[in-house]
Order: structure tokens, then sequence, then C-alpha cells
């Protein structure tokens, strides 16, 4: 009976795949807001408490049509949603046609040596229900910090970086394209399933 509890206890650990099973999702769900994105993920959304990576063509492509629907419904239930560092100035009349409620936004200015030291205490403080980052160059062992900040605040981490950067391992949870031409989002990689092999059309883009 040792080894069944072993694998039961690493199942509910989400640490083996089962494949789809069309179980109940689990609990915690960050749904993106997109329905075609949510359906082509295991976890029908954002996975809980982890990063996320957004690798775009060029800053400012579309991450934030990406990301708007989930930081409206964040911040209107009373989530803190931080930026830090974003590349251009945020435009408020932007996020509150988004449905984001400015309450809840935060903006932290940092120069780029202290961008990914900040989002770490962002995610760790455990005030926080979403941290934004836009870093230039990260490696392996920042990124990984991300990670284990996001799951001891129980946050979601999202960090845009170029599209180059697919070509190198990532300890991410997911890892998301945001293509230009066409304007589309290319799943690379998804804890907890294989990586959808269609992309998805941005919506009202093309």
């Amino acid at each position: 009976m040792g080894a069944v509890v072993d694998l039961d206890r690493l199942l509910d650990q989400r640490q083996v795949w089962r494949g789809r099973q069309g179980q109940a999702r689990p609990a915690g769900l960050q749904p993106t807001g997109h329905a075609m994105l949510d359906q082509r993920l295991p976890d029908g959304g954002w996975p809980a408490a982890a990063l996320s990576e957004l690798l775009l063509a060029s800053p400012g492509c579309g991450e934030l049509q990406l990301l708007w629907p989930t930081l409206s419904r964040l911040t209107t239930e009373g989530g803190r949603v931080v930026l830090v560092a974003p590349p251009f100035i945020p435009y408020a009349p932007a996020w509150q046609a988004a449905g984001v409620d400015l309450r809840w936004l935060v903006q932290v200015d940092a120069g780029q040596t202290d961008a990914l030291w900040a989002a770490e205490q962002c995610l760790r403080s455990g005030s926080c229900a979403a941290v934004l980052c836009w870093p230039e160059r990260a490696d392996d062992r920042a990124l990984r910090r991300l990670q284990v900040a996001a799951e001891t605040g129980q946050a979601l981490a999202f960090a845009c970086r170029p599209q180059q950067a697919a070509h190198n391992p990532s300890p991410a949870a997911l890892r998301i394209a945001v293509d230009t031409r066409p304007a589309q989002w290319r799943v690379l990689k998804c804890r907890g399933g294989m990586p959808p092999a269609m992309p998805i059309a941005c919506p009202g883009r093309g």
C-alpha cells in the first residue's frame, strides 16, 4: 500500500501528469478571460501561484490585451496588481476601459538591475494578487527565484520578455509567445500537459 499512497501524494501535488480525464478543474483556478486560450491550457487558465512568461515580438505588442481580463477580475475582487518597471507609462483611461480598478493598481519604478529584486519582494509579500515585470535580461536563477516567490506569496507572476528567450530553458510553469504577424498566441510550454499544436488568434486583432 505504501507505493499507492506515494503515488496519490504525487498526484495530489500535481507532480505526475495523469493526462486529460475530464475532471473538475483544480481549486484556485485563474481563468485568462479568453475562452479559446482557457480551453487549450491544462488548468483551464493561468497556473495558480506560479510564474508565466509572455515572450513578445516587441514590448507593448499585445501583452496587456492578453492580461487585462485577468487584471480586471483580480482588481474588481480587491486584489493588488503591481507593475514593476513597465516599458511605457501606463495610460490610465485605457486600463479603466479594460475594467481594471485603478485603486488596486500599483506601479514600482526600478532600474533593470533592481526590477527583478523588486518583483520578487512583491511576490513574496503575500499582499499581491499579481505582479508584472519586463526584465530585459533574466537568467534561469532569476526566473527560478520569481517562481519560488510566486509560490510563497500565492500570487500570479508574469515576466514579459523578448521572444529570443524562447531558445533558452525556463522554470516558468507556462510560456506563451505573443506574435504580431499574424496576431496570435502560441503556447510553448504548459505545466501538466503538452502544449497545443495550433496557435490561437488574438481576439479583435486580425
